[in-house]
């Protein structure tokens, strides 16, 4: 598996208060599925970021493209495949 970082950035905050529950149901069930590795929102309210965890680029952007968010124009998306390191504690 590989890690696909989604930058998705506000682009509508109407439409992003009136999608939230969906966008965030969404999520829920990508990560019931094992296909979100990680989530969450930038403070700065400037959008967020959803980390993808699944074989290609192609099958991050088919399922970003399934988000409430990006179908209904509230947030705009770019993805990067990231190479995850975790810190040792040292």
């Amino acid at each position: 598996m590989k890690y696909f970082a989604v930058f998705l950035t506000m682009k509508d905050e109407e439409k992003n208060k009136q999608f939230r529950a969906d966008h965030l149901q969404f999520l829920d069930e990508q990560m019931k599925q094992g296909t979100v590795f990680a989530k969450g929102p930038f403070m700065d309210g400037s959008g967020g970021l959803v980390v993808y965890q699944v074989d290609n680029i192609s099958t991050a952007e088919k399922l970003v493209k399934l988000d409430p968010y990006v179908i209904n124009g509230a947030r705009e998306y770019e993805i990067r495949e990231w190479k995850m390191e975790v810190g040792k504690g040292e």
